[in-house]
């Protein structure tokens, strides 16, 4: 296991939604795991004018997020995480100097035995990045000659290639890129790292993974949810900057990329930097039509109930033309994958909650038993990233009874089915990494530029492309019909349910 140093964990933004709902819940996780350092001190700083008194009530004693995890421990108990909990009013601005902050750091930090290591997470709009990098920079808080100093910056990871490349020459100038750290919550999902085991330590797939043997890949992420109360910001992202940018090409690297060296951090992210840079970059209009469609929601009835249409939504134009749904098909420009078309597609409104990878493998070449019903029906490894997270292999088996009629089968694994196993949540696992100076499942400055020069003409097309469409879709059903016409030959993409195994099927075992 990882030596996690003594530390301080510094949050700005401290008193937002963020802090309250995952951060403060998952270091709690982390402290009655016992996987925090003997001396650990959180931070809080903000705007906000509270006591260190007041920041404990708000983020753990009178937190809806923690309730039910607490109403059973002790007293003590509760006490010994709270007592590592402070809070520091950084005034009316962000922006203004940090001489109190660095002060109050200092004392803490002799009193509470940090040995000078600092973790400053950036719970704040991107738009403040640079100048808390700066002011943090301007009183020495970057200088690691006494103990390492870390950041941690949520995503938007910019607007676009342009502004990705502004924000991190701009925290570049204050902090080296190996203490920079770009945080994906979906990175630290257990069944995502999984797809780096079940590529490289299974002699049944990795053989198997390439254009030899693969015919598509597909990935599916879809909510049931609209923007709920995020209008204002989703009406300027929109589905493709919101997830596909970010999570879903990070999941594309991990099924892309080559074998690393090894394990350790650099060389995982270097091979996935090598995948994104090796996905065929769409530029005239023809293909970028041809292989690219957006859509928006539009009022429907659900289960008896009326939902709303995206531009009805609080906090969006009535005109807008934002997609909530994004479905694209490319090409990887290398050796392994030449050939092999990948259909991404993400979406607000579906039927389920749902994420998933599927891996469709050819059928065989010599087909002995086309004519008992196997056509149409080749075999699937699924791995589900939530809910019902695991990994699901379809495959075909004779029908009991005279003739050969095909059936497919499951052979399926459920992380649910662990029961004296800990899934950690992303959060925990996140927070954990960064604290022991592990970076494998962060992004790096290469990493997300590389992101952005794929995703950039296609938002370019979207915008001022001439013959661009926006489709609509019924809430509740799974995006417009022309979609299935990007999925060749198929006809249609796999519309999963709430549960990874969905389909009946025979399985004869005796």
């Amino acid at each position: 296991m990882k030596k996690t140093d003594n530390q301080m964990l510094v949050i700005f933004g401290a008193s937002g939604d963020l802090t309250a709902r995952k951060l403060i819940p998952a270091l709690f996780n982390l402290y009655v795991a016992k996987q925090l350092p003997k001396n650990f001190v959180v931070l809080g700083a903000s705007r906000s004018d509270l006591t260190d008194d007041e920041f404990r009530k708000r983020v753990v004693y009178k937190s809806p997020y923690l309730a039910s995890k607490i109403e059973d421990l002790k007293g003590n108990y509760l006490k010994g995480f709270t007592d590592m909990l402070f809070y520091e009013d950084l005034g009316g601005d962000y922006t203004a100097e940090y001489k109190g902050l660095s002060e109050r750091i200092s004392k803490i930090n002799e009193e509470k035995g940090t040995d000078n290591n600092y973790m400053f997470y950036f719970s704040t709009p991107p738009s403040l990045y640079e100048p808390i990098a700066k002011n943090l920079a301007d009183v020495g808080l970057n200088n690691q000659e006494k103990g390492w100093k870390r950041l941690i910056v949520e995503k938007p990871f910019g607007y676009s290639l342009e502004t990705a490349q502004n924000l991190n020459r701009g925290l570049q100038q204050y902090f080296k890129e190996p203490q920079i750290y770009r945080i994906d919550h979906y990175l630290g999902k257990e069944t995502v790292q999984n797809l780096l085991v079940t590529r490289f330590s299974n002699s049944i797939f990795e053989p198997l993974w390439n254009r030899n043997y693969i015919h598509h890949v597909e990935i599916t992420n879809a909510e049931s949810v609209g923007v709920e109360k995020r209008g204002g910001y989703y009406d300027k992202s929109g589905a493709l900057r919101d997830m596909f940018q970010n999570h879903l090409l990070q999941i594309v690297s991990l099924v892309v990329m080559e074998p690393p060296i090894g394990d350790q951090p650099e060389e995982i992210r270097n091979e996935k930097v090598k995948a994104l840079k090796s996905l065929r970059i769409m530029q005239d209009e023809q293909t970028l039509f041809d292989n690219t469609i957006r859509a928006q929601y539009v009022a429907s009835e659900i289960n008896g109930k009326k939902v709303k249409g995206y531009r009805e939504e609080d906090g969006v134009d009535s005109n807008s033309t934002t997609e909530t749904y994004a479905a694209i098909k490319f090409f990887v420009d290398n050796w392994r994958w030449h050939g092999v078309p990948f259909y991404v597609r993400t979406a607000k409104r579906m039927p389920t909650k749902v994420t998933e990878v599927i891996i469709h493998f050819k059928t065989p070449h010599h087909q002995i038993f086309k004519d008992s019903g196997v056509n149409s029906k080749d075999n699937k490894l699924i791995i589900r990233i939530q809910p019902d997270e695991g990994v699901l292999i379809k495959f075909g088996v004779k029908v009991p009874g005279q003739g050969f009629k095909v059936e497919r089968a499951n052979l399926d694994f459920y992380y649910s089915s662990l029961a004296q196993t800990y899934v950690m949540e992303a959060y925990e696992r996140l927070l954990l990494d960064a604290m022991q100076g592990d970076a494998t499942l962060y992004a790096r400055a290469d990493e997300v530029e590389a992101a952005w020069e794929f995703v950039d003409p296609i938002l370019d097309y979207w915008k001022n492309g001439k013959d661009v469409r926006m489709y609509g879709y019924a809430a509740g059903v799974w995006g417009p019909e022309n979609a299935d016409e990007l999925i060749d030959e198929l006809g249609y993409w796999r519309n999963p349910g709430q549960n990874l195994a969905d389909d009946p099927g025979y399985c004869v075992i005796c």
